[in-house]
């Protein structure tokens, strides 16, 4: 499958990633945020350190994205498309589902 180019993957970001970078950035901090996720050794759980590329990325301006953004961009991307067809039923509010998505910079309790 052909990489998708630049602007196909901005555009994708900006639909996956519903979240401010001051909205990441508060939600990192929360004890919720740091107690979902797979953790590689104990530490840093992979969307929190995801969060953290993403508010990077948010804050820039597009003519500096890297090549490493734009390969984050379409993990971010992947992860929210799948883990959003992961939906558990009822209220999402306080689950762990809603808490790792939005360490990916998207709340599904916003629209």
């Amino acid at each position: 499958m052909a990489e998708k180019n630049e602007s196909e993957t901005r555009d994708d970001f900006g639909e996956a990633v519903n979240m401010t970078a001051s909205e990441i950035e508060k939600w990192l901090d929360t004890d919720e945020s740091k107690e979902v996720g797979q953790k590689d050794g104990g530490g840093e759980s992979t969307g929190h350190e995801s969060g953290r590329h993403i508010v990077r990325i948010l804050k820039k301006k597009q003519a500096d994205y890297t090549d490493a953004d734009y390969a984050h961009m379409r993990k971010v991307v992947g992860y929210v498309a799948r883990h959003s067809k992961q939906r558990p039923s009822g209220d999402v509010t306080d689950t762990a589902w809603r808490w790792s998505l939005m360490n990916w910079g998207h709340d599904p309790k916003k629209r």
